[in-house]
């Protein structure tokens, strides 16, 4: 009895090293040769509800779709486990048993009768294809230890759907049911299942489309082993046999193809927009009828995304008008495309000056030539308008005011604001960019410019707008004043302005929206971005050629476009509109100014404004001057006669003001000139130019005409000068800055005229020559 125990005790210890010496070895062959489970995945990209909307093939041209876990229904894990291994949650990637029974039958029948795969051995098989040899089948149980010992069974299962042969090019159960029964493999029913479970062991043989007659009797012989082992009820049973199979092999979606590309660059194999399928088909639609209208024009192209302003997602995007029209480029994306934004960025620098306490919308500016070191911008119809409004520049889009505001605002704070918005391009050139910028002297794309809007709709916060469900991102960047957003938004929102697009007839139909619109240099690039509460939509419509049509402008051809989706979208909506915030106040100005009133302001009008930083200096416009009796000269502190004088309100009007008056042969009161005999005023404080030289004669290079530079003295009291050139009025400047301006050839009048109103002249000669 001692003989026996130690017997066995021994044969425990030594089997207890075998097994340990057994399991080192294996961590050892596992180190050294891991299991190539390294699966390259075709590309899917899906809508907001999950659905595939467009895929690629794998770099070796399989339809090979990554199932995940949660897309493993109960009823697709039972008929698959039920048909390809009964104990795939009991063994250990092998199963013993089996394997003893088809090597038995193998050996007496002296041929391969009988397989003993299990579900994982199926999954080594497909990582690492082999012929089929004893020695392979070694390797294979091999690899099934291996995969058991790395993943749980549930992984094991989906690496399984995920790389079974359907035939052709087609792997794993996802693309299966997308291709033939376009669904997904959580909505198959148990007919389809079982019929997509017998093709694998067969699948150049039963080809769905093809030999359905004969995939559907071995499907219901499978059904009826089903039946015999009660795996299913009756009824489950009983409606799979009688389900037809229409199935053919269908085709991939291939939807949204530029921002499928733009995001499978990202490199991940299952790709969740928020794309919203109806609302872009619709919008798509659109696109593509209105489109056809501008072929005559030779217009050919557009790019249009939809942000939904609750959720900050990219609901709709269109990249060109046909992705398969080579005539323009149809691939190139012009959502992401660099282009130059026109007018569209006023809209943010007019809430920043208001922010900035520079402006409120009934303040007025002058618009009138002007011109900084060189650049002198024009309007669009190179007209002038004189005194205007900040709100009426804006709804006109005038490019004279535009400037002047960037001026007094400085670029490098509008910069700021746009790189805070994710305007790449810009900040890339900001060292570049001038005040042209604000008139699309500046590259942005459509996507830029449409996140920027959105901000009007969301109380001047910048929310990245997101275009995939893994886009947790929604940190608030605080951009203007909910202040200055209500009146930009107020302001926008106007329908009696002149970028309202002509023979538009469905505005009763049209819900309340904020829009503008900006046509780029040489029009080449047409803009209308639009929003309300619930969505912002941005529009550009062009030529990838960057052809430039004449007819071509945000008002007249993008913004009909922005009515239509508008309309397609939020039809008839009665939302309310975006509410006055707490600091955003309204008082009575000056209609003159757009100030505060004086005693003397009779016109008076309602304005918004932010209280403690809204100007507040009250309404100078008027002035009162003492004259003498016959109105023909004026006096000083100074120089005014003890009696015999009398006092006179002018209004104050700027020197560039009187000469946009004098060119349009407007009338208006000029204060009387001063007393010549005034010595302090005229004798002791005149500016004193000091380039260029007073009677002396320059020579200038026909070929390459260089400026001449504008400099002067002035008196401690004066911060500004007016320059004019031939008694015309050339610009206002800092006193003591320099100037440049390229002269007329022949004898030329220099004036210099400080802001008290005292005056030089100087002559200098001009001669052209080829030097």
């Amino acid at each position: 009895m001692k003989i026996n125990k130690q017997h066995i005790k021994s044969f425990s210890k030594r089997l207890l090293i075998t097994a340990v010496i057994i399991f080192l070895v294996f961590l050892l062959l596992n180190k050294l040769f891991p299991v190539p489970d390294n699966i390259e995945y075709s590309t899917i990209v899906m809508d907001n509800k999950g659905e595939v909307i467009h895929a690629y093939l794998t770099k070796d041209q399989q339809w090979r779709m990554k199932t995940e876990l949660n897309e493993i229904s109960p009823l697709l894990k039972k008929t698959i486990i039920e048909k390809e291994d009964k104990y795939f949650y009991h063994h250990p990637g092998v199963n013993a048993v089996a394997v003893f029974r088809a090597f038995v039958k193998n050996i007496f029948r002296l041929k391969r009768t009988s397989g003993a795969s299990t579900i994982t051995m199926q999954v080594a098989r497909a990582l690492e294809p082999k012929r089929r040899t004893y020695g392979n089948k070694l390797i294979e149980m091999f690899r099934a230890f291996q995969l058991e010992w790395k993943y749980n069974k549930d992984e094991i299962l989906q690496l399984y759907l995920n790389v079974v042969p359907y035939g052709g090019n087609v792997e794993g159960v996802k693309s299966a049911s997308i291709l033939y029964f376009k669904k997904k493999p959580d909505h198959l029913s148990l007919a389809e299942i079982t019929a997509l479970s017998i093709i694998p062991n067969r699948p150049s043989s039963l080809i769905i489309g093809k030999n359905n007659d004969l995939i559907v009797k071995e499907r219901n012989r499978w059904l009826l082993e089903f039946a015999k082992e009660k795996v299913f009820t009756q009824k489950e049973i009983e409606d799979a046999l009688h389900e037809p199979l229409t199935a053919t092999r269908g085709v991939v979606p291939a939807f949204i193809p530029h921002l499928a590309y733009k995001l499978k660059q990202q490199g991940d194999d299952i790709i969740k927009t928020n794309i919203e399928i109806n609302t872009q088909r619709k919008i798509e639609k659109l696109v593509d009828d209105y489109v056809h209208t501008l072929y005559l024009k030779n217009i050919r192209n557009t790019a249009v995304i939809v942000i939904d302003n609750y959720t900050h997602k990219v609901i709709t995007y269109i990249g060109s008008a046909n992705f398969y029209d080579t005539t323009d480029g149809g691939q190139v994306n012009g959502a992401a495309a660099i282009r130059q934004p026109g007018s569209t960025l006023k809209p943010l620098l007019y809430g920043l000056c208001i922010d900035e306490g520079l402006l409120t919308p009934k303040m007025m500016i002058t618009d009138v030539a002007i011109n900084y070191s060189g650049y002198a911008p024009e309007n669009y119809d190179k007209k002038f308008n004189g005194y205007v409004t900040m709100e009426y520049a804006l709804e006109h889009s005038l490019n004279i005011p535009a400037v002047k505001s960037l001026n007094a605002l400085g670029k490098d704070k509008l910069i700021q604001k746009l790189a805070l918005c994710d305007f790449n391009q810009i900040k890339k050139d900001q060292n570049k960019l001038g005040l042209s910028m604000i008139l699309g002297g500046c590259g942005s794309t459509l996507e830029e410019l449409t996140g920027m809007y959105s901000l009007f709709a969301n109380d001047g916060f910048y929310i990245k707008p997101s275009y995939t469900q893994a886009d947790s991102n929604h940190k608030k960047t605080r951009i203007l004043s909910t202040a200055a957003t209500f009146m930009i938004n107020e302001t926008l929102s106007k329908v009696n302005r002149p970028d309202f697009p002509l023979n538009w007839e469905s505005t009763m139909h049209l819900p309340k929206i904020a829009w503008k619109t900006g046509t780029s240099y040489g029009k080449r690039d047409a803009w209308s971005i639009g929003y309300n509460k619930h969505y912002t939509v941005g529009i550009w419509i062009g030529n990838f050629s960057a052809l430039g049509i004449p007819e071509l402008s945000g008002a007249n051809v993008a913004t009909p476009l922005l009515f239509k989706i508008f309309n397609t979208i939020d039809y008839n909506n009665d939302e309310s509109w975006f509410a006055q915030p707490e600091d955003c106040d309204a008082r009575i100005v000056c209609s003159e100014t757009g100030l505060p009133p004086n005693d003397h302001c009779t016109n008076l009008i309602t304005d918004y404004f932010i209280p403690m930083v809204s100007p507040s200096v009250k309404c100078n416009n008027l002035q009162e001057i003492m004259i003498s009796p016959d109105e023909k000269i004026s006096y000083c502190k100074n120089c005014m006669p003890q009696n015999g004088y009398n006092k006179k309100w002018y209004k104050i009007i700027s020197p560039e003001m009187q000469a946009y008056f004098t060119e349009n042969k407007i009338a208006f009161e000029k204060i009387p000139p001063h007393n010549p005999y005034c010595e302090k005023i005229f004798k002791d404080g005149a500016p004193l130019i000091t380039s260029p030289a007073n009677n002396n004669e320059y020579l200038i290079n026909k070929k390459d005409p260089e400026p001449l530079q504008l400099t002067c003295n002035v008196s401690n009291d004066v911060t500004k000068v007016y320059w004019y050139i031939n008694n015309k009025f050339y610009k206002s400047c800092e006193a003591k800055s320099k100037q440049f301006f390229i002269p007329e050839e022949g004898p030329v009048k220099i004036s210099c005229t400080d802001d008290k109103g005292r005056n030089r002249d100087i002559i200098i000669n001009v001669k052209y020559v080829n030097l």
